[in-house]
């Protein structure tokens, strides 16, 4: 049976009251209500304070580069279909650095698991503006106010018709799990962006902030199979902002349509060393 402590690994270097760890405690009630365990698991970051979350579970790892967090993911997918991938950004991470991939993993939809923590700043860095940050928000470096149109990854994702899609809070770790849970076991590419309050640089995204306006879309009906109310939905923001799951279809992943793995996983196959030598000594 596996437990919280299956999972338990190291200090966090986070602020006190960061949004991420709830994040972190909603993965690990996730994955032990899937009855994963931790050698079943692999966690793929980049760069941020979201990129740290991975240091601080006892499972198989990999930390990326900033933005890259989907290519080594989808990788080691392929290599290894049996393992539950799950990768991790921020929502510069996700949809600045790696807004390229994030496209293009869905196109390409590997069944795995991306975790957008959204909290509409660039941490790490100290306080600059992200792609989600609202428009005329001020930071340290955009004293006059962001200038841009804020990036909306639900809409993107929900466009590009990626199978399962979602929304969930920080601040509400039990419905967190929930949509963790699912998207884990969904089949093809999972997006669960998590709207996760900065205490530190964000001043006007805060806790107080997004319970006065969040709303579990369940409640008021929404059918996740409806693709054009999906839409709607993720462009609703504003003095009520909708979570859940916003949309998702039956699909069948990228690595299932790969011949070369119809007669078992990469990492199962025999290779020939001298063949392997000679490729790289045309590298050298």
């Amino acid at each position: 049976m596996v437990t919280m402590d299956d999972y338990k690994d190291g200090e966090t270097e986070w602020c006190p009251g960061c949004g991420n760890f709830n994040i972190l405690e909603a993965v690990k009630r996730s994955l032990v209500d899937l009855g994963k365990k931790p050698h079943e698991v692999l966690m793929v970051s980049g760069i941020g304070q979201s990129g740290k979350l991975p240091h601080y579970l006892k499972c198989n790892t990999f930390n990326s580069l900033h933005g890259r967090t989907l290519p080594p993911a989808t990788g080691a997918k392929v290599a290894n279909p049996v393992l539950t991938v799950i990768a991790v950004g921020g929502d510069g991470d996700s949809y600045g650095e790696g807004g390229n991939h994030f496209i293009h993993a869905i196109r390409r939809n590997p069944d795995i698991t991306l975790i957008a923590h959204d909290n509409q700043i660039y941490g790490l860095t100290k306080g600059q503006a992200s792609p989600t940050s609202e428009l005329g928000m001020k930071t340290k470096v955009q004293t006059h106010g962001v200038l841009h149109t804020p990036f909306n990854p639900l809409a993107v994702a929900i466009s590009l018709d990626c199978p399962f899609v979602a929304r969930g809070f920080a601040g509400d770790v039990d419905h967190l799990s929930s949509l963790l849970s699912q998207a884990i076991s969904h089949k093809g590419f999972s997006l669960v962006d998590v709207l996760q309050p900065c205490v530190t640089f964000n001043k006007l995204n805060t806790y107080k902030w997004y319970h006065d306006r969040v709303y579990k879309m369940e409640d008021d009906g929404h059918d996740p199979a409806n693709r054009m109310a999906a839409f709607e939905k993720a462009l609703e923001w504003g003095d009520r902002i909708p979570t859940g799951v916003f949309y998702k279809r039956d699909s069948e992943p990228f690595e299932s349509k790969l011949d070369v793995l119809k007669s078992g996983p990469l990492i199962a196959k025999q290779y020939d060393s001298a063949k392997l030598d000679r490729v790289f000594e045309n590298f050298s």
